[in-house]
């Protein structure tokens, strides 16, 4: 069975190299690797041209900063696996990890996997307490739209089976997408799994980007895509 990895990348020069040699490295035979950079103006988009188009299956470059959502629906349409797994370019989710998400699907027991940061007994970094409560807010809202008791809705690790994403017209150019695809997930009844991950999470120092304006943004797409 062959695994499609979406990678969205927008200005993560310091990490993009790494993560991609973590992918290829990661316990899973067939693999596709796709990597979207939306108009990075770091370096990063000149560093794949010149360094990375050889080591990854296709590399799409937006011509215009379009958001984390319009990458991934860019590599969602160019994805041909039988299962399409997200992976952000930093270094937050660890790709060794891939088997726990993969293995509900090849079990055919789930048609979508959700690794969640908040079960389990994995290491996890210390950082915002209120980004926690958003967090868990968040989920706790989407959960009172959808009926699903997810414990993260906001994770990046979501795996997909292919005929799945492929029914999802994704509206939501950025960090929106998390919502309005669990929304969208749970009106099409997929067997939905959860499994426990580690999580290495990084400061704004280091490069993360959502904030609380994203987290306003997330209330409205949880209201819009259930609601209406």
């Amino acid at each position: 069975m062959k695994v499609s990895i979406v990678i969205p990348c927008f200005n993560e020069i310091e990490t993009i190299e790494e993560i991609v040699q973590a992918v290829k490295a990661a316990p899973v035979e067939n693999k596709e690797i796709i990597i979207v950079d939306d108009a990075s103006t770091d370096g990063t988009s000149q560093f794949l041209k010149n360094k990375m188009e050889n080591q990854v299956d296709q590399i799409i470059y937006h011509a215009l900063n379009r958001g984390k959502g319009a990458a991934l629906k860019t590599g969602f349409a160019a994805a041909t696996g039988d299962i399409v797994l997200i992976q952000d370019a930093d270094l937050e989710y660890d790709p060794q990890e891939y088997n726990r998400l993969l293995q509900p699907i090849l079990d055919n027991k789930a048609d979508v996997v959700y690794g969640s940061r908040f079960v389990g007994s994995d290491s996890h970094r210390v950082l915002y307490f209120w980004h926690s409560v958003g967090n868990k807010f968040l989920t706790l809202l989407s959960n009172m739209m959808t009926n699903l008791n997810l414990t993260d809705m906001e994770t990046c690790y979501k795996a997909f089976r292919r005929e799945i994403i492929k029914q999802i017209s994704i509206e939501e150019n950025r960090f929106g997408f998390e919502p309005e695809i669990t929304a969208k997930v749970a009106k099409l009844k997929c067997r939905i799994y959860e499994v426990g991950i580690s999580y290495a999470g990084r400061t704004y120092a280091e490069g993360k980007k959502i904030n609380w304006k994203d987290g306003f943004s997330a209330i409205r797409c949880i209201l819009k895509y259930n609601l209406f």
